[in-house]
């Protein structure tokens, strides 16, 4: 088959799985495929997204198909722009988000020779499901690679057939009509991890259980806690509990993770070991929906948000309005209904976590991150993708300064490229000081800290934003609220001054404050 007809089939494949977007890095081996997609963008079939960076275009792809949950093609010339694209590809298995790799190679022939950029492509992203042909594509994440022969270019009127569609992509988690019988009677809380979506809330709304969630859970709405992590480490209510019901990958906090590594108390995980963040004991059941039978004792639930209300006073009566904390608790509170939210990872989000208040049921916020393992590389594409895959009446972008420098190649956007309006809020500390909060950020380390730790880099990131067109300013803690509310046309980065400094000793006196607050 010619490498043009090979092409025209991918874009009639790929329309039959309802793909609505797709993202190209230019290449020469890639050049009947980009002509393709380039044709179905001109006809409407296809939004195209071109970039020049092999890794920014993976991670705007799984940004796409993270916030539409529609397949979202990658597609790459052959050599080291495959390899560029293993970051994204692991996020995308880790946290089974439907990206497609589609990565173009040499003829077979040319493998073990010096031909230019010519490697071994195949089964070149270890645990994604690897396929040869274009009508092998069954969903994502996976890797499609395709042996393009010359001529790779030649005069052809693009005309696609879309196969009958398929009605669906491989499900991202199943749910049953039946599910495990969780009974009322042992003391239960449910933890919602990453993705957890809103069977968790449903769950523990019903069953009168407190209600643990991460920030891109999806639950964190409605009568969830607010300082449970904190409830964990300091309450006494923690000793008491005697079953957990999980969902999602909860992988953001110690406490929650010594609670699932408990052994003296059931565990019932909706999901499987590949969501669960330790390994499984015996008292650990995977299963695949749950099913409650009525509403445990009231005063157990009651017992969990008086304690989260006395920690919650004492952790706001530490802020003063300049610290990390204070900006996480404005950025959430100017997500609107219908806005959209990306966090990046390290601080931000565990910030987040601590003093985010839940969301009104129904008003369809969408938080997300990367969890699937946590990166910072990718981040600024992964919320441009997100925010141009979703309609939201605002979109936001939260991470540190680190995560801003790592993927600030996410910002290299053609002028002729969709844009999304999106407001990316850096906190600004110059260096990594979540390392400051934990066993490496101890005084006995103080004397290499700086260097192999906290890595300050004194980068100009207003300079920088000039560099790549896009709007920047400085904005204290205190003007946040006020420049959130703006309208934003386009990209625009508002840089936020925080103290590094500070922060072991602040997260030791809220730790303090609430230990005190609920145990009296």
């Amino acid at each position: 088959m010619s490498a043009t007809s090979t092409a025209r089939d991918l874009i009639g494949v790929l329309l039959a799985h309802r793909v609505t977007d797709a993202v190209l890095a230019p290449g020469s081996r890639s050049g009947p495929l980009a002509l393709a997609l380039a044709a179905a963008d001109e006809q409407g079939l296809i939004r195209l997204h071109v970039r020049v960076d092999e890794r920014e275009a993976g991670f705007l792809a799984l940004g796409l198909a993270k916030a539409s949950r529609r397949l979202v093609p990658v597609v790459t010339t052959s050599g080291t722009a495959v390899a560029n694209l293993h970051p994204a590809m692991l996020e995308a298995k880790h946290a089974n988000v439907p990206v497609l790799a589609v990565t173009a190679d040499r003829p077979s022939r040319l493998r073990g020779t010096g031909a230019n950029q010519t490697t071994d492509q195949r089964e070149i992203f270890p645990g994604i499901p690897f396929v040869d042909r274009v009508n092998a594509i069954a969903g994502g994440p996976a890797h499609l690679n395709l042996e393009l022969d010359e001529p790779l270019v030649e005069p052809t009127d693009w005309d696609f057939e879309s196969e009958a569609p398929f009605d669906k992509l491989k499900e991202r988690s199943s749910s049953p009509s039946k599910g495990h019988d969780v009974p009322a009677g042992p003391r239960t809380v449910v933890v919602a991890g990453d993705d957890a979506k809103q069977p968790a809330r449903v769950l523990a709304r019903d069953a009168g259980w407190p209600l643990l969630a991460e920030p891109s859970s999806g639950s964190r709405n409605g009568e969830a806690l607010v300082a449970y992590r904190m409830l964990l480490a300091h309450s006494p209510l923690a000793e008491r509990i005697e079953r957990v019901v999980s969902f999602g990958h909860a992988t953001l906090s110690r406490p929650v993770t010594q609670l699932l590594s408990r052994t003296d108390i059931e565990i019932v995980h909706v999901g499987t070991q590949e969501t669960f963040p330790v390994p499984a004991g015996d008292n650990v059941r995977f299963v695949e929906a749950v099913e409650h039978e009525e509403a445990s004792d009231a005063a157990w639930l009651a017992a969990w948000h008086d304690a989260d209300a006395a920690a919650t006073r004492a952790i706001d009566a530490l802020l003063d309005g300049t610290t990390p904390y204070d900006v996480a608790r404005t950025i959430n509170a100017a997500v609107p209904p219908e806005g959209l939210l990306f966090v990046g990872s390290s601080n931000p989000i565990r910030d987040l976590d601590l003093v985010a208040r839940p969301y009104t049921v129904g008003e369809r916020r969408l938080i997300i991150a990367n969890r699937g393992l946590a990166g910072i590389d990718g981040v600024l594409s992964s919320a441009i993708g997100a925010a141009l895959a979703r309609t939201s009446s605002r979109s936001i972008a939260y991470v540190g300064d680190l995560t801003f420098l790592h993927g600030s190649n996410g910002l290299l956007i053609g002028p002729g490229e969709p844009r999304p309006d999106l407001t990316i809020v850096v906190a600004s500390d110059d260096g990594g000081s979540i390392f400051s909060t934990l066993e490496q950020g101890a005084p006995e380390y103080a004397a290499t800290f700086e260097r192999v730790y906290a890595t300050p880099t004194g980068v100009d990131i207003a300079a920088l934003c000039t560099a790549y067109g896009v709007e920047h300013r400085r904005v204290e803690p205190a003007d946040l609220a006020s420049a959130l509310d703006e309208e934003v046309t386009g990209i625009r980065v508002l840089e936020v001054p925080v103290d590094r400094a500070g922060r072991r000793d602040l997260t030791a006196r809220i730790g303090a404050a609430v230990r005190a607050a609920l145990r009296p």
